[in-house]
């Protein structure tokens, strides 16, 4: 039983625009930000952003509902889960799936948006020149 729990599939018209986000040819940053569908049990797409920074994105996350923002930074992909205590156990329970449906190798994730700056991204790649 090495299979984790899955609450919410992922839509398959976000799988496909997962996938051609992951190899875009673009340099500059860009971020698809989704959310859960929860009559439908799915993880949807919400937003496509383009020539965004990470504090311009931390401007468009809601503040009381939760969001998967996938940022695509310095040819760096990056999985944050922006999410409030009240719909954490959807979010959380979905989450392994939507990584690995979207084939991601780098994933962080932070729990207050205010944490989400150039500086601390910056730092989070670091770490992996």
């Amino acid at each position: 039983m090495s299979e984790s729990l899955v609450v919410c599939d992922v839509a398959e018209d976000l799988v496909e625009k997962l996938r051609k986000f992951r190899f875009r040819k673009e340099t500059n940053n860009a971020a698809i930000i989704m959310k859960i569908d929860k009559d439908k049990r799915l993880v949807v797409l919400d937003e496509e952003l383009e020539g965004i920074s990470p504090d311009e994105l931390k401007d468009e996350l809601p503040e009381r509902q939760p969001r998967y923002p996938f940022l695509c930074a310095l040819k760096r992909f990056i999985f944050f889960r922006g999410c409030k205590p009240e719909q954490q156990m959807m979010y959380a329970g979905s989450k392994n799936k939507l990584v690995q449906t979207a084939e991601l190798t780098k994933v962080f994730e932070i729990r207050n948006t205010e944490d989400l700056t150039e500086e601390w991204l910056r730092e989070k790649l670091g770490f992996f020149h």
